[in-house]
């Protein structure tokens, strides 16, 4: 979460410089919007893992909170994680196909500034997959708490 929030604060300087180039020294460059882009994917891929294993994700709880406890906790500890595993373990494998067809025709961006695609695709299946583990973790948790818990 750390390396995310500089991530941020360097994209807000970055977007600035931008700015202060284009309208104030009438002197534009491409760099600043290809790297702003950069750490923004960068930033997100990064912080989803860290929030998920954290607990801090939004939710919205207008059905799991007129439920029982218990299904609240099935709801949000086995069956979420498990549809939750399913896209993320979609978006790791064709992330990770992606990377390798950029890393194999050696592609880059077809900005002003070329900059090589692999470096920035393979962020994608890592921080995707590093969702995978945190999801497995919770499921593992939730069922953990589900055969400890009493039944009533």
């Amino acid at each position: 979460m750390v390396v995310a929030g500089t991530l941020v604060v360097l994209m807000a300087f970055i977007a600035t410089y931008g700015v202060v180039r284009r309208y104030i020294f009438h002197s534009p460059e491409p760099y600043s919007y290809e790297l702003s882009v950069m750490f923004l994917l960068f930033s997100f891929v990064l912080a989803v893992p860290a929030l998920e294993r954290l607990n801090r994700f939004i939710r919205v709880d207008i059905v799991s909170s007129r439920l029982p406890e218990r299904a609240d906790n099935i709801i949000l500890n086995i069956i979420a994680p498990i549809l939750g595993l399913v896209f993320c373990g979609v978006l790791t494998w064709k992330g990770g196909v992606d990377a390798l067809f950029a890393l194999r025709v050696s592609q880059t961006s077809l900005s002003a500034w070329p900059v090589p695609l692999f470096p920035i695709k393979i962020v994608i299946p890592i921080g995707y997959g590093l969702l995978c583990l945190v999801l497995i973790v919770r499921l593992c948790r939730g069922l953990v708490s589900l055969k400890a818990a009493p039944r009533r």
